[in-house]
């Protein structure tokens, strides 16, 4: 993956633009659900559209605390558990209880069918970042970010890029590392303490 052709990373204040936006639309629950998953959990597009929502649920049938992704809904065999942010869960609550479905359903559908594809997810992304004037970014912009700041936030817990691996569902530690965006004041700041 060359560098000029990945997909940019947001910032803050650019998440919180889409997740604004998104839930301004139509089926604005449902956008933001599909934003979380992909900047709080870090699911890709063709994860998002085969997500179930037996995937989410606790043993009493509740949303519970973790995605268990299977290799079936993921790229290759990458099937991993990723821990539910606060901000995504609560969202996935309430979508749950706004929905009449069973475990087999899928958490994202449409108004004409019960799931949807990657590449639908695909193109809503590709239609949020236009309406927002963001250029460079896709529907991996989301992954991208949460890999990032994995990657910067995992030492402040004791975990390593090893766990940032687990949490993307790649097979090598070197294609999780180049999802990774650099940071230049943090390059300047480490310079300073060495």
């Amino acid at each position: 993956m060359g560098l000029g052709k990945q997909a940019k990373v947001l910032n803050q204040k650019q998440v919180d633009a889409l997740h604004h936006h998104v839930g301004n639309l139509r089926n604005g629950l449902r956008n933001q659900v599909i934003v979380l998953l992909s900047v709080k959990a870090g699911l890709r597009a063709k994860e998002i559209a085969a997500l179930r929502w037996s995937m989410v649920q606790d043993a009493s049938g509740q949303v519970g605390d973790a995605i268990h992704l299977t290799d079936k809904a993921s790229k290759g065999k990458s099937g991993r558990v990723v821990p539910l942010n606060r901000q995504l869960r609560s969202a996935l609550v309430i979508l749950f209880e706004s929905q009449v479905h069973s475990v087999t359903d899928y958490v994202i559908q449409t108004a004409r069918s019960d799931h949807t594809s990657a590449q639908v997810v695909v193109n809503l992304f590709r239609r949020w970042y236009a309406d927002l004037g963001l250029l460079g970014c896709s529907s991996h912009s989301g992954r991208r970010t949460f890999i990032t700041n994995a990657a910067r936030k995992i030492s402040t817990v004791g975990g390593s890029l090893r766990d940032v691996q687990s949490l993307a569902g790649h097979s090598s530690l070197q294609t999780t590392q180049k999802y990774i965006e650099g940071h230049s004041e943090a390059k300047f700041r480490l310079v300073d303490l060495i």
